[in-house]
């Protein structure tokens, strides 16, 4: 869908939000500033994700009081990822903008995330500028993920906005937000960035301070990878390291062989020849598994982009059927 240049389209800004009641009142001012001010039709879904204190109330004020305040809230803390999903589902613009709610960020950088969507990207992801608390950690986790996926963005945890093609056509797993851009790039979309002013968190604390967020995002990384190349193919995956054991268990054998034929019989080397030989099969029997997986899953997203065509031509959005 190509967005209109002049600006004729609607924005969603899809806010998680978890115990920030300090910090509601004071976004939805400055939001409403830019709304007044930007060249778009804005909404603003705010989802309240398991807040234990006065979070969802302020929210509820703020529907009230401003017209393009809408909310949904989970009953308990479903993660960053699925409080984004919740959002995507709601949400009635053209383009997505993934804003945190902790005004480290200020809704005056919108317009100019939602300019580059204007200009022909696909997707625009903000390039964190000020003092960063995590700089050491950020950079390295930004720095393998440029390495790993081939890209130029420098920053890839931070605010973004995307055409809602973007969603529509990738999965996201928990917390899998953090990789919107490479998923977004693997399916051909075009990224491009934005420098966006990094602010001091005046109310509240920050969610992302366990050290345990570090092996577990380094994993994610590795497993997000793992899927976008290697599991294409299963079988040319592990197909290839089953021959690579088999045949390594086939030389052992012919040694062994010799050996025995010498009088020097070593009994180990029969059972690290049968080591190698059962794991080189169970890896090609694997790797024919994970290619009927991979065929059924295929089936199931170009059944589901069917389904997104269908529901387009049938529902079309408000500008659209204008």
């Amino acid at each position: 869908m190509a967005i209109d240049t002049n600006y004729n389209f609607l924005v969603t800004t899809i806010v998680p939000a978890m115990n920030e009641e300090g910090n509601i009142d004071k976004f939805c001012e400055l939001f409403a500033r830019m709304d007044q001010e930007s060249r778009f039709q804005n909404e603003l879904i705010f989802i309240d994700d398991g807040s234990t204190d006065g979070t969802l109330d302020r929210i509820r004020q703020a529907e009230k009081k401003y017209g393009f305040v809408r909310y949904e809230s989970h009953g308990r803390n479903l993660g960053l990822t699925e409080a984004l999903l919740t959002g995507f589902a709601m949400a009635r613009g053209e383009v997505y903008v993934f804003y945190p709610a902790d005004l480290q960020f200020l809704p005056e950088d919108i317009p100019n995330l939602v300019a580059k969507i204007a200009e022909g990207a696909d997707l625009c992801a903000g390039w964190k500028q000020g003092d960063y608390q995590k700089p050491i950690v950020s950079g390295i986790y930004n720095y393998l993920s440029r390495k790993l996926f081939g890209l130029k963005v420098h920053d890839l945890n931070s605010c973004k906005a995307f055409r809602r093609e973007v969603v529509e056509q990738i999965f996201l797993r928990r917390d899998w937000h953090r990789y919107l851009v490479p998923l977004a790039a693997d399916k051909g979309f075009r990224i491009e960035e934005e420098k966006v002013t990094l602010h001091e968190r005046n109310w509240g604390r920050t969610k992302f301070g366990s050290i345990w967020r570090i092996p577990v995002g380094v994993l994610d990384l590795l497993a997000v990878k793992f899927q976008i190349t290697f599991l294409r193919k299963p079988l040319l995956f592990f197909g290839t390291i089953g021959s690579v054991l088999m045949f390594i268990g086939l030389l052992i054998g012919l040694a062994a062989i010799y050996l025995r034929l010498e009088g020097e019989g070593y009994r180990p080397l029969l059972y690290l020849v049968m080591l190698l030989v059962g794991l080189g099969m169970a890896l090609f029997v694997m790797g024919f598994m994970a290619e009927g997986q991979v065929a059924v899953k295929d089936e199931m997203s170009d059944l589901r982009r069917k389904i997104i065509r269908i529901t387009q031509r049938d529902h079309p959005s408000e500008d659209e059927s204008r």
